[in-house]
């Protein structure tokens, strides 16, 4: 058992990766992000640097408080049964070896990294020779690889983060050479390949996870060795220092992350982890919380998780959340005091049923100490984030009995793990997903194959997948073509009130195939949802595709269609084009044999043909509504 849920930790793993060819992108609105207080030199570090140990993460008063915690606090105590019931697991397992997935060690690396941030916490707090035993093992078996892979510098990045957190956690008690062994290997394996121009460097100034796990893999490295190598140490933070914000713009300017929420959760708790790093090692971290629209990311996560569990999965996304809370959004709310980050009832469940706890339980564990609830702001009930992809959220507040959600987005395919998905969206009433977003798929059985699964071209391979293209999407196509990868679609009009709407401005999506295109939603009551798209005809248009993607069971009717899943009904009305009857395309089984299966999936369309379109524009008015 414990085997299979290793497998299917590292196959989910692999599931949220950017590799190296997605790295470098061009895009001059990062040319001159807002920078962080960088005087990071020899001078400094060597003045400000923390004497001692602990300094990642925690400091001696953090771990007093903690130490309190886990005694008097209903949720830091609960959720330290529950580290325990990990690190008693993590001890009947075998040491990790070096096992090459692909082209990733990510799989090795990130396991090494929880079960340190769990062993770790714990001999913090028990002082357990068996677990510094263990801990000694683990560090000494994973220092003596070849390498830490460089090629794929995630991989070196979360196994650097590890070691020096063994090493700031527990080196004081560890043998002296089983110290030196791991300080050796975050200069050797760890800091210095980072050095390496031709090698797997692009993520140093990159706009996407990469630079934000790798600087702060490499920031953990730089603080545990700091008094053998100060100058590779201070050369190396002032590198982060300089090279974060390129990633950290991206969230401008309302906190939307446009990878999904999957990679925020990814991206965005390293960019927390390193805060917490520098804030403990130099009493600062330089400006990093506080970056433009950063703590405003905290509610664009919150908004991507429905009420069914599912996320908004739109871009590289994955579907759905974990029920054990997010020790992630427990930061923001330390730093914001809000106490809708702090996911109580979550972190107050049964220890027994978390099951594998996150990979920075430990952490998380120092930051639910830290917490001091000073008010409680709901979430809004409409909410839009510009941005490179942007996004637009309606729903219902808590308690409705219709449980409303609605997502919907802009953006271009060639964003970071984007989609050809501008004018998509997805929607729940009533406890059901009617309109679904295909979601993502693993990463190597596609490279596998020799697929190019990260070209971003318009003629590139990842736009044959059901995931990636348009035809997957419940959005507009015109004329069976792709969308144009790099056409931006921008939300030009957001209205909040009792029936919130956005619209989208899709003309750049399909260049000259139509004159303009916008696409318009309505949150017309709970449970109703309008979709107006507005379309006037060039000389290139032959016709329109309406797409919807569902898999719920289908009934056409006279005027549109009636879906039926779990028991209840939603209806299609073609307010628009009721002679026009709508169509089902079966994709399940899915057009490629690489592509995603999922059960009872189809495109409903509606096709208007260029003839039948008005000179002065088309508009397509659909709703959909609860029965």
């Amino acid at each position: 058992m414990r085997l299979k849920i290793i497998y299917l930790f590292i196959v989910c793993c692999l599931a949220i990766v950017m590799p190296l060819s997605s790295i470098a992108t061009d895009n001059p609105a990062n040319d001159d992000p807002v920078k962080l207080e960088n005087p990071m030199d020899v001078a400094y570090l060597k003045k400000k640097l923390r004497k001692g140990s602990p300094r990642l993460i925690l400091t001696p008063s953090i771990e007093k408080q903690l130490k309190k915690d886990v005694k008097s606090d209903e949720v830091v105590k609960n959720m330290y049964e529950a580290i325990k019931l990990n690190a008693a697991e993590i001890q009947q397992q075998p040491l990790l070896e070096r096992n090459v997935v692909g082209r990733r060690l990510l799989g090795t690396s990130r396991e090494m990294l929880y079960r340190i941030n769990i062993l770790g916490i714990v001999y913090r707090i028990d002082q357990d020779q068996q677990v510094l035993n263990r801990i000694n093992d683990e560090v000494t078996a994973v220092c003596n690889f070849s390498d830490w892979n460089p090629s794929h510098y995630l991989d070196v990045a979360e196994m650097s983060l590890a070691v020096a957190l063994a090493i700031d956690w527990a080196g004081e008690d560890l043998p002296a050479s089983t110290v030196e062994l791991a300080k050796t290997a975050l200069i050797e394996k760890g800091i210095k390949p980072s050095y390496n121009k031709e090698g797997n460097t692009g993520w140093v100034d990159g706009n996407n996870n990469w630079n934000q796990v790798c600087h702060g893999g490499m920031i953990a490295a730089s603080v545990v060795v700091a008094e053998q190598e100060p100058e590779l140490a201070a050369e190396t933070i002032h590198r982060a220092l300089e090279g974060m914000p390129h990633a950290l713009e991206e969230y401008g300017p309302d906190g939307v992350y446009p990878e999904g929420s999957t990679y925020w959760r990814y991206g965005t708790s390293f960019s927390v982890l390193t805060a917490s790093m520098l804030e403990s090692a130099f009493g600062t971290d330089f400006g990093l919380a506080d970056y433009p629209a950063f703590k405003e990311s905290a509610e664009f996560r919150l908004l991507s998780m429905a009420p069914s569990g599912w996320y908004y999965n739109f871009a590289d996304c994955g579907d759905r959340r974990s029920e054990n809370g997010d020790m992630t959004l427990a930061w923001f709310a330390i730093k914001t005091g809000n106490g809708i980050y702090y996911e109580r009832e979550r972190f107050l469940r049964d220890p027994a049923e978390m099951g594998e706890l996150s990979r920075w339980a430990g952490a998380g564990l120092v930051w639910l100490s830290q917490f001091d609830e000073e008010d409680s702001q709901p979430l809004p009930l409409a909410w839009k984030g510009d941005g490179s992809n942007p996004v637009v959220f309606f729903r219902t507040e808590k308690g409705n009995p219709h449980n409303y959600y609605f997502g919907g987005k802009g953006g271009r395919g060639s964003v970071n793990h984007g989609n050809m998905d501008a004018g998509s969206f997805i929607f729940e009433v009533n406890g059901v997903r009617w309109v679904v977003d295909p979601g993502n798929q693993g990463y190597h059985n596609l490279e596998k194959t020799g697929f190019n699964l990260w070209g971003r071209c318009q003629e590139c391979e990842r736009w044959t997948l059901l995931t990636k293209n348009n035809y997957g999407h419940s959005t507009i196509t015109v004329n069976n073509a792709l969308h144009h990868v790099d056409g931006f679609a921008s939300i030009t009009d957001f209205q909040d009130g009792e029936q919130p709407e956005a619209t989208i401005d899709m003309s750049e999506v399909f260049g000259e195939e139509v004159a303009s295109a916008t696409r318009r939603f309505v949150k017309e009551g709970d449970q109703s949802l309008l979709i107006e798209d507005q379309i006037k005809a060039s000389d290139a248009t032959q016709h329109i595709t309406w797409q919807l993607m569902t898999t719920a069971d289908v009934d056409i009717t006279e005027d549109g269609a009636t879906l039926t899943q779990d028991g209840k009904q939603l209806k299609l009305d073609n307010l628009s084009h009721p002679e026009l009857t709508v169509s089902i395309i079966s994709l399940d089984p899915p057009p490629l044999e690489l592509d995603r299966q999922i059960d009872g999936l189809k495109r409903l369309e509606i096709r208007i043909p260029a003839h039948l379109m008005s000179e002065d524009g088309e508009t397509i008015r659909v709703r959909l509504s609860a029965e």
